[in-house]
């Protein structure tokens, strides 16, 4: 006669306590049981499926390095491991946000590090004698440092108006731009410096 089979132990708090002691099958249906719930809450902070998807792996790591650390005095398993969620969905909204910031005000100070060279070359343009020399040099420019640069210099659209209206990165149209330019002043001998 075969020993009855146990039923597959679903008690949060049980599987977290053998998980804490090294059992790994134990932590891999307490993933099963608290996933859906950590995803949930990290799909509806972050609002992007593929930051909740890192920061459940991040919760999990987290909790399995402190499993031994959970006390039943301080609330349910369900609620600290939905706490360890929120802090970290929270943590990374900041940190997108932060980083959202920071690329606005690199565009901004590059636009205006560029300005000088904007103005010497809308100059040149309204030159007539110097205008040819400048179209020529237009003319050796990818045409995606071509356009980049119409929209930024010659159109005054931010560097991330310029990427949104091209659908491209932000890093990438500051890259165009910056060796566009770069193209420009050499074409024209240096006269942009």
């Amino acid at each position: 006669m075969s020993e009855p089979v146990a039923p597959p132990l679903t008690d949060p708090g049980r599987l977290l306590e053998l998980a804490a002691s090294g059992d790994l099958q134990a932590f891999g249906r307490f993933y099963d049981l608290m996933s859906p719930r950590v995803y949930g809450l990290a799909l509806r902070v972050l609002r992007d499926p593929g930051y909740a998807e890192e920061t459940v792996q991040e919760v999990f790591l987290q909790v399995w390095k402190q499993a031994a650390d959970y006390r039943p005095s301080l609330g349910s398993v369900q609620s600290w491991v939905l706490t360890i969620t929120h802090r970290r969905a929270v943590d990374r909204v900041r940190s997108e946000t932060s980083a959202a910031r920071r690329d606005e005000m690199d565009a901004a100070a590059d636009f205006t590090r560029s300005g000088d060279i904007a103005e010497q070359v809308t100059e040149q343009l309204s030159r007539d004698e110097d205008a040819a020399e400048v179209r020529r040099c237009l003319g050796t420019l990818t045409d995606n440092q071509r356009e980049s640069i119409e929209m930024a210099y010659f159109s005054g659209q931010t560097y991330r108006e310029v990427a949104d209206r091209l659908g491209t990165a932000l890093p990438t149209i500051k890259s165009r731009i910056r060796d566009g330019l770069r193209r420009l002043k050499n074409c024209l001998g240096g006269e942009l410096s």
